[in-house]
């Protein structure tokens, strides 16, 4: 099985690299790369981000042919795409992080900025927080509800339709945090800093 970790210079993704290369091992031909045919031949993506929603959208933008292949991927051809922080948020239709924004408009919705209710809560929301899982999914199979996860974000995913919704957590509001549809996964927090609980979500994904 080829699985691609898509490295499109969105600030540092080693943490990324090394968790999967540890989930991986042998059975996995891991390649980290923003080559346009490679992606075309993987068999499962993971889309990392890091940064400014507006940062990744444009560093994405600015690889000639990456977005279009990355929709003939996880669009026209429905394979498993994986997006983790940043690479979530793409996901949405429009982002509002230092300008107006388009995204990938793959799943309808919007990134806006927390409501941290006039400095009540810090941003960025950094650090462990519970989620609550809201259906079941392959990605979440042998993960506990009320399991923490690591996260560093100060913009939220809103979709419209709320059947995407896999889990929130609790931060001024009920933040989204993970999504799926139909073979669109991603997550607000990052599994490859979860440690063991991360790692297992990681592997679920791999397996599917």
């Amino acid at each position: 099985m080829n699985v691609t970790i898509v490295d499109y210079q969105s600030g540092n993704i080693s943490s990324v690299i090394n968790s999967f290369t540890e989930v991986a091992k042998s059975k996995v031909k891991l390649e980290v790369t923003s080559d346009v045919n490679k992606i075309k031949s993987s068999d499962k993506i993971v889309l990392p981000g890091q940064g400014s929603f507006k940062s990744c959208v444009d560093s994405l933008n600015s690889i000639n042919g990456l977005v279009d292949s990355l929709k003939d991927f996880a669009i026209t051809n429905k394979k498993p795409l994986l997006g983790i922080c940043v690479g979530l948020q793409m996901f949405a239709d429009i982002g509002y992080e230092e300008a107006e924004t388009k995204g990938l408009g793959w799943i309808a919705g919007k990134v806006s900025k927390i409501d941290n209710q006039n400095g009540k809560f810090k941003l960025p929301h950094i650090g462990w927080n519970e989620i609550d899982i809201k259906k079941k999914s392959k990605i979440f199979k042998d993960i506990e509800n009320k399991s923490h996860m690591y996260f560093v974000h100060s913009y939220e995913f809103i979709p419209q339709n709320k059947s995407v919704i896999l889990a929130t957590t609790d931060y001024s509001s009920k933040i989204v945090c993970a999504v799926e549809k139909d073979n669109l996964f991603g997550t607000q927090f990052h599994p490859e800093k979860s440690d063991k609980i991360g790692l297992k979500i990681i592997d679920n994904f791999l397996k599917l």
